[in-house]
């Protein structure tokens, strides 16, 4: 066995559905949509020609399914393990998914979702059925023996009083269960914020921000600046997340809730809080300068940054800075947290991220074992072993924890492994693109901003999505709304 003893980590993953998926925070708005059985082609898109060291090909696997397929065991559904699953040749392999959760999230989409713009049902893709010879075990994996290769996992079924536990062999193992969200050790979080990083979160937000309004309007007695504290929206986090929230729900208060909520909607306000000296860190100071800008000049929306926050209680929160705010609604829209899965396997280090701790892999996504001592030579791989996704990172190479490097990754580890192409991982960036609101957003590589930002922005909601079917509904919904406004009475 290479685990040490569990311990009581500070977030749990099974509290949140998110830890199995590759959360995008920056979603870049070029298509990742091309088809699943014909990815030869992607080869050299992810492949580092100028390099090309001796490597094991993954077909090479002395052990074998019952049925002469090497067995490929993938944890998580998220954006690395979704496009995983959906490209490997399962006429070659054997493929098995082993999550809590059966779908992939479209992450990018939830602030929209939310918002009304689309139904919950369009921010998701489930793994059953995407791929003839596709096997998905709806289960956690609590401990990892890489020396039997064997998983010791738990069924997750959301109305059972009891799970079962089982053991799954594999040949090939991919890592990809991704993250939690980071809570900073502040007290009160867990028990009163809101996350957004599934759909049921999203939908959850959305009935939240719905009493607040209805509280507003219908309880009797209050003062206008009771209202207004139970209409006050506090988003922590000052990173695409965050403000894309931020913007989409501005758009939605002065749109349909003005005209749902007339004398109440005009109450909402919005303020964005980050430790950070400023928002959208990951943009050129020109861009994100021009956000907060923008933000700022509007009616209702507030930006502190340098902002400390220190303690939660259900209609209020604590910071360094100011003390005591008030707010009807708080959502938690922080940095990452690792999964109780990676951090007590042995051969995780703090990456170079701010101390995350992950797997860290070979330029292969070969996971290293554990480090040697001091003069010990080079570090030895876990053959057959990989790591995908926000819970993984190159050694010597740190890459953001976006969907663009966990889908990346993941198509090329694809290719590697239905070819046997012996030549490493390169990262090939994309650009950034996030929405401000008022038909507005920023791109950063051609540092573009305004209404063909946001075009660009929208574009995304089409090439993020994974079939015909979701990327028709979408465009339909957009006409509707269009014509009829946003549909926001059934949750």
């Amino acid at each position: 066995m290479i685990q040490k003893p569990p311990a009581a980590p500070a977030v749990r993953a099974e509290d949140d559905d998110a830890a199995d998926d590759d959360y995008e925070d920056t979603p870049p708005y070029h298509d990742y949509s091309e088809g699943d059985d014909s990815h030869d082609n992607l080869i050299n898109d992810y492949l580092d020609e100028n390099d090309n060291d001796d490597m094991a090909s993954a077909s090479s696997s002395s052990s074998a399914a019952a049925n002469g397929k090497q067995r490929i065991t993938i944890i998580g559904t998220g954006w690395a393990g979704y496009t995983l699953a959906t490209s490997l040749d399962t006429r070659k392999f054997a493929v098995t998914v082993i999550s809590p959760s059966p779908a992939l999230v479209y992450t990018p989409l939830l602030a929209s979702v939310a918002t009304g713009k689309f139904a919950f049902y369009l921010a998701e893709e489930p793994i059953r059925g995407k791929k003839r010879g596709l096997r998905y075990v709806k289960a956690r994996v609590e401990g990892i023996d890489l020396g039997a290769r064997r998983l010791r996992c738990r069924t997750a079924f959301d109305w059972c009083r009891h799970d079962d536990a089982f053991e799954e062999s594999f040949d090939t193992l991919v890592v990809c269960p991704g993250c939690a969200p980071n809570l900073f050790g502040v007290p009160g979080v867990r028990e009163h914020a809101q996350f957004v990083r599934t759909v049921d979160d999203a939908r959850q937000l959305r009935r939240r921000l719905f009493e607040q309004l209805e509280k507003a309007a219908c309880a009797p007695g209050l003062t206008d600046a009771q209202r207004r504290d139970k209409l006050r929206v506090v988003i922590v986090g000052g990173g695409p997340t965050g403000v894309e929230l931020c913007a989409e729900l501005w758009d939605l208060a002065r749109s349909d809730l003005a005209r749902l909520y007339p004398g109440v909607a005009d109450k909402l306000s919005f303020a964005i809080h980050d430790v950070a000296p400023h928002i959208l860190s990951a943009y050129d100071r020109k861009l994100h300068e021009y956000a907060r800008e923008r933000l700022a000049r509007r009616d209702n929306v507030d930006v502190r940054t340098n902002s400390h926050i220190e303690r939660v209680e259900q209609d209020a929160i604590y910071t360094k800075e100011d003390g005591r705010l008030p707010c009807g609604l708080l959502v938690w829209a922080t940095g990452n947290q690792s999964v109780p899965l990676v951090e007590r396997l042995e051969g995780a280090r703090k990456s170079g991220d701010g101390g995350l701790v992950r797997l860290l892999t070979d330029a292969r996504l070969r996971v290293y074992k554990p480090r040697r001592e001091e003069g010990g030579g080079e570090d030895e791989v876990w053959e057959g072993v990989y790591g995908l996704g926000d819970a993984c990172d190159i050694e010597g190479a740190p890459l953001p924890t976006t969907a663009e490097v966990a889908v990346q990754k993941a198509r090329y580890l694809a290719c590697v492994l239905n070819s046997g192409s012996e030549t490493p991982y390169k990262f090939r960036p994309k650009g950034l693109v996030t929405y401000i609101g008022n038909h507005d957003g920023i791109i950063q590589d051609r540092e573009w901003t305004g209404k063909l930002a946001w075009l660009s922005w929208r574009q995304g909601s089409l090439t993020w999505t994974r079939s015909f079917r979701t990327r028709s509904m979408i465009f339909l919904t957009w006409g509707v709304n269009r014509l009829f406004g946003t549909e926001l009475a059934r949750l």
